[in-house]
């Protein structure tokens, strides 16, 4: 018998997932907690990366929340794309994962909050409002973090190596 095939959930998905180094994971939460600022476009979507405050959570493992309205162009959910770059520029991510509806309302009662209730004056229970979880399947990380040498040859016009730039890694945060 084989296996069942979900047609919702794209090929890519099914590979088996590898977790990224611990100190890089924990350099990227530590960074997006600071800036929780993310830019999600669907998967194969015509329409533009947009801005979506995320809703971070330390008890999860590879997952983050946004509010938005119904109407919103990622509310269909998916297979999506986030692009992260945190507010002092010293680290960057790619992330890719599905984008499902989030129906456990314990959830949405622990993320809700002023700021967010700012942008739905109607409250939680409005039925325009959604709120997504991004699970997160694969990412790319980048940690700037230039070594004295690094900076000394970048100002003096010399060729700077990858790991005197900073780190790089891949895999699951």
């Amino acid at each position: 018998m084989s296996p069942r095939v979900d047609p919702l959930r794209p090929a890519q998905f099914d590979r088996e997932e590898k977790t990224m180094d611990h100190e890089t994971r924990e350099t990227f939460w530590k960074a997006f907690e600071d800036s929780p600022y993310i830019m999600m476009k669907l998967e194969g979507s015509h329409e533009h990366s947009e801005p979506m405050t995320a809703q971070l959570d330390k008890d999860a493992h590879h997952a983050i929340w946004f509010f938005l309205p119904r109407s919103n162009r990622i509310a269909a959910g998916g297979a999506a794309n986030g692009h992260v770059a945190t507010k002092g520029h010293d680290t960057f991510a790619s992330l890719t994962g599905l984008l499902v509806e989030e129906t456990d309302a314990s959830v949405r009662d622990k993320h809700w909050n002023t700021v967010v209730e700012s942008w739905f004056p109607n409250g939680k229970n409005d039925p325009n409002v959604l709120m997504l979880r991004f699970d997160i399947k694969d990412s790319e990380v980048w940690v700037a973090d230039m070594s004295l040498k690094g900076k000394f040859k970048m100002l003096t016009g010399q060729p700077v190596k990858a790991h005197e730039a900073g780190e790089h890694a891949t895999g699951r945060v």
